[in-house]
């Protein structure tokens, strides 16, 4: 490792942020100056600028991707006992919220070669009490959004993008139209942790609707359910992005789409080197959409694949594991509808893939050692 001058990172904010040093540090002692932290200008002002770059109708600021969520149920009048479908692949916090509610949480396969939410599953889990979907774009790349849409109209369901993985991406309908992640749905959601494609230096979060009337009852239940101060009008929560944060994410919203062509490069070098590799598949790409790569996750074919991430730490090469336990499998979600089995998808990809460094400041000279090192395991 003697050519590698740096540390290899999972996501290396720290060179990301030398790059745009001068203006982010000139924009946070400005919101400082100006002392306006909570719904300060600079939030209105990312606030426009994000409505403008996914040309959507309203963008509501929030401290973090799972208030997104929960807010955004909130403002469908989601009641007690109604069900959501929900992939079974993904983070936890896509059914936290549901449960948190007092919803249930409905559970479905998901696509094994795009990590995407299974339409024909989703069709299969709909009863008359099912209310919403919340498609996963999982990983960077959006699920089949206009099948899903054609789904949830035919039984006049809500659907909820879980996009926090996969601002930035495009979605091309039938007809020619480009649509991005998130502005497909009923509402749209998304993350800005510091590790995400737009991330900001703390925890923080939006909600995406093309709706007049949602788009103001998000608002007020975003504010303690309040549409002017001291007048409440429904049971709300606190949940603001502050201006700090909202100053950094508008810089780093003028680089995410050169953001997404970098981790694009870093995607096409990983694909070739593992190219036709007996034990691995390298991630396949949705034919609607493009991909973002908010990780480049490899599916391990016959690998030990402990051996391998402890024989990578030893190169000083981080790899995580996203996500060893199906939803159906953990402890805080066990329910008698489901028990192991039931998701084999799910199941046999938690317990095989793995996913290597991705972010915008790989440069050639790291990959050839990271492709190589793992090649070198896999080759033994």
């Amino acid at each position: 490792m003697e050519k590698i001058m740096k540390k290899i990172q999972m996501v290396d904010l720290k060179s990301q942020y030398e790059k745009i040093k001068t203006e982010v540090d000139a924009a946070i002692m400005q919101v400082i100056e100006n002392t306006a932290f909570i719904n300060g200008p600079e939030v209105k002002a990312f606030q426009a600028e994000l409505e403008n770059y996914l040309k959507v109708k309203h963008v509501i600021p929030c401290a973090n991707g799972t208030d997104a969520l929960q807010i955004a149920m909130m403002a469908l009048g989601l009641k007690p006992g109604d069900e959501v479908i929900t992939a079974n692949f993904t983070y936890v916090a896509t059914a936290e919220v549901i449960a948190l509610l007092g919803l249930t949480p409905v559970l479905v396969y998901v696509l094994p070669d795009t990590f995407d939410i299974d339409l024909a599953a989703v069709e299969k889990a709909i009863t008359p009490k099912t209310k919403a979907i919340v498609p996963v774009h999982l990983f960077g790349q959006c699920a089949d959004m206009e099948a899903l849409m054609n789904l949830a109209k035919k039984h006049n369901l809500f659907v909820i993008e879980d996009t926090a993985q996969a601002i930035g991406a495009d979605y091309t309908y039938s007809d020619g139209s480009k649509h991005k992640a998130g502005t497909m749905g009923t509402i749209g959601c998304t993350s800005f942790f510091p590790s995400k494609n737009l991330g900001c230096y703390g925890d923080g979060g939006a909600i995406y609707t093309n709706d007049d009337n949602l788009a103001k009852s998000i608002r007020m239940i975003a504010n303690h359910g309040q549409s002017v101060q001291y007048y409440h009008d429904s049971i709300g929560v606190n949940s603001r992005l502050d201006s700090i944060q909202a100053a950094i994410l508008r810089i780093k919203l003028r680089e995410l789409d050169s953001y997404a062509k970098a981790r694009n490069a870093a995607a096409a070098y990983y694909d070739k080197a593992f190219a036709n590799h007996p034990k691995v598949k390298t991630p396949a790409r949705a034919k609607n959409s493009t991909h973002v790569f908010h990780q480049y996750t490899l599916q391990l074919k016959g690998v030990d694949r402990a051996a391998l991430k402890d024989y990578l730490a030893s190169k000083d090469i981080p790899a995580m594991i996203y996500y060893p336990v199906p939803l159906h499998l953990q402890k805080a979600y066990t329910d008698a509808r489901y028990k192991a089995g039931d998701f084999p998808v799910t199941e046999q990809l938690c317990a095989t893939v793995i996913s290597l460094p991705m972010h915008t400041e790989l440069d050639a000279e790291t990959l050839k050692y990271i492709t190589s090192e793992v090649l070198s395991f896999l080759n033994k």
